[in-house]
């Protein structure tokens, strides 16, 4: 992308000759080599100041690579004191995340016998005036890489999946949209189904392999007929809409679950599904038979 390019080398070239800055690091995406790179991808920078006040609690300074139309700040409070961030997107559509490092902080963490997962994903050295990068280890890539859940781990999610399916089944009965609304996307997917799909496609994969924030490469690793199954646990006011995508939640977990206690050794619940299973049938023919009734 041509904006951000000329976007990067304007703020080297700033960092280059503004004294205050000892030194930059370009992290996160650009330079980590199991990231999807596109047009909407981020501009991520370290810069490390001998004085980050005028910096930190003054913005004027962003203007100078072109015109803010919003910005997010954190100062250094946010970060146990380590550093500040200023995230700004631009008006050529360009974003530029700015991480903001005291010099001593900077070199404490440069010498730290493990990488900050924001370095371990990959970094490039743009200017270092002071030499205070050189003892950085080299990034190993392996932070962002899924992680092999434990039998326990495996268990207690399957079963707070299973739990909760329950009360999206009372919220729905009671026409409790936004409750069933939290429960299904930010309980359900978030916290149960994006965890086991992600060991899913790592289990095929020698457990060698990211699907990034969020599963966004899900499509990517994953068949196609499975995941057109995965799309239907989407949906969207209609209540009955939602019954269907709380049983297909039920049966991409039942589906999911059972190859992976397989591929890991492990014991899948399967008297708990077959529970809760009835449970939400249950519940959907006495809500249709309340609904008839009115």
């Amino acid at each position: 992308m041509k904006a951000r390019d000329e976007k990067l080398q304007q703020i080297i070239d700033w960092a280059k000759s503004n004294n205050d800055i000892r030194a930059a690091l370009l992290t996160s995406s650009l330079v980590n080599p199991l990231a999807p790179v596109d047009d909407f991808s981020d501009i991520d920078i370290d810069l490390v100041f001998d004085n980050i006040d005028p910096y930190q609690y003054n913005n004027t300074w962003v203007s100078i690579f072109g015109y803010p139309i919003t910005m997010v700040e954190e100062d250094e409070t946010f970060f146990d004191g380590k550093h500040a961030m200023k995230m700004v997107l631009y008006n050529d559509n360009v974003k530029v995340d700015f991480k903001l490092y005291k010099k001593p902080e900077f070199i404490n963490d440069a010498g730290q016998p493990e990488l900050p997962e924001d370095w371990d994903v990959g970094y490039t050295i743009l200017l270092d005036k002071d030499g205070i990068t050189k003892g950085i280890k080299p990034p190993t890539y392996q932070s962002v890489l899924i992680k092999k859940p434990t039998e326990k781990r495996f268990k207690q999610l399957l079963n707070d999946f299973w739990w909760d399916m329950t009360y999206v089944a009372k919220c729905l009965a009671r026409d409790e949209l936004f409750y069933a609304k939290f429960m299904s996307e930010n309980m359900m997917r978030t916290d149960y189904l994006v965890p086991m799909i992600e060991w899913y496609i790592a289990s095929a994969h020698q457990w060698n392999i990211t699907t990034n924030k969020h599963g966004r490469l899900f499509k990517k690793y994953l068949p196609s007929e499975l995941w057109k199954r995965i799309e239907r646990t989407f949906s969207g006011s209609d209540i009955e809409e939602n019954w269907n995508a709380l049983f297909a939640y039920a049966e991409i977990a039942s589906e999911l679950g059972v190859e992976l206690a397989q591929r890991l050794n492990y014991t899948y619940p399967t008297e708990l599904e077959r529970n809760v299973r009835k449970y939400l049938e249950a519940v959907k023919a006495k809500e249709e038979t309340r609904t008839k009734i009115l």
